[in-house]
């Protein structure tokens, strides 16, 4: 991710903007701004880094005469006291940037850390995890870049992606006495043919429902995994099966072993528990 996209450039200048970086009292009045540094950034815990770039960018936007030094690669595993980044500049400007920088970091490297630790219990499976649409308004680009280093894949990026028809969407259409069937039907005849359409199930009829009417991807909703297990029977190949709701690390491996395709976590963006990343200036 060298080349960020606008959308996180825009993102960060709001965040600068937010923290009130070029207004920092405490700085002005304690700092030399000819004071120079040497600045290491480093992981307090084990995990997965992602967001080195993101990092250096909410740095270059206060002083691009800052000089960095990468010693890890998004992606890569850290231990705990690992020297991720050495940095040596302005001490003025990285004191004004350094919590909003560590905030983007610490979060996309949370993501990433739990990501691999869903990836890691079901390796040796043929189930893929995914994520979901739960991610932090504003940050869904650096949510999902998050999930892909931590070893995950991304399931629809927004709305545009992809049919999903959800409870809400059957309850609505069952005002007008159209059922899951009909959903699906629906779903293919009004959209282009190279748009994949999926289902929320709940139940084996509905399974069955959804496999008749040809859905291309079947949502396993909350079932247990007796029930999976007997959906992915019955689906055969015929559409790409995804197990969602309430799944965690003590339970991903038994979901996986149904035989599902996918497995979404919703938890790994909506409830995210930063890496401790630290930002240690030598003396």
């Amino acid at each position: 991710m060298h080349q960020l996209p606008l959308e996180v450039h825009e993102l960060i200048k709001l965040a600068l903007q937010e923290d009130q970086a070029f207004n920092d009292p405490t700085t002005e009045s304690l700092i030399d701004k000819k004071l120079k540094v040497d600045v290491n950034l480093v992981a307090k815990q084990s995990g997965i880094i992602a967001g080195i770039e993101v990092f250096i960018a909410v740095l270059g936007y206060i002083d691009t005469d800052l000089k960095f030094q990468r010693l890890i690669q998004d992606g890569e595993e850290v231990k705990q006291n690992d020297t991720i980044l050495k940095f040596n500049g302005s001490a003025y400007s990285i004191l004004r940037g350094e919590r909003t920088a560590l905030n983007f970091i610490q979060r996309m490297s949370g993501i990433a850390s739990q990501t691999r630790a869903y990836v890691n219990i079901i390796e040796d499976l043929n189930a893929t995890i995914v994520d979901t649409r739960k991610t932090l308004p504003g940050h869904r680009f650096l949510d999902k870049y998050s999930i892909v280093q931590g070893g995950g894949r991304n399931h629809r990026f927004n709305l545009a992606d992809g049919i999903l028809i959800k409870d809400n969407h059957l309850v609505a259409l069952s005002a007008l006495g159209l059922n899951n069937t009909d959903a699906v039907t629906l779903a293919i005849k009004n959209s282009s043919h190279t748009i994949n359409v999926e289902i929320e199930t709940e139940t084996i009829e509905e399974v069955r429902s959804a496999l008749f009417a040809g859905a291309q991807i079947i949502m396993l909703d909350n079932m247990d995994v007796d029930t999976m297990r007997e959906a992915v029977k019955l689906i055969n190949g015929k559409a790409i099966v995804e197990a969602s709701g309430g799944i965690n690390l003590s339970t991903v491996r038994s979901v996986a072993e149904t035989g599902v395709d996918l497995i979404s976590v919703g938890s790994l963006t909506h409830s995210v528990q930063g890496l401790d990343i630290s930002l240690d200036i030598k003396k």
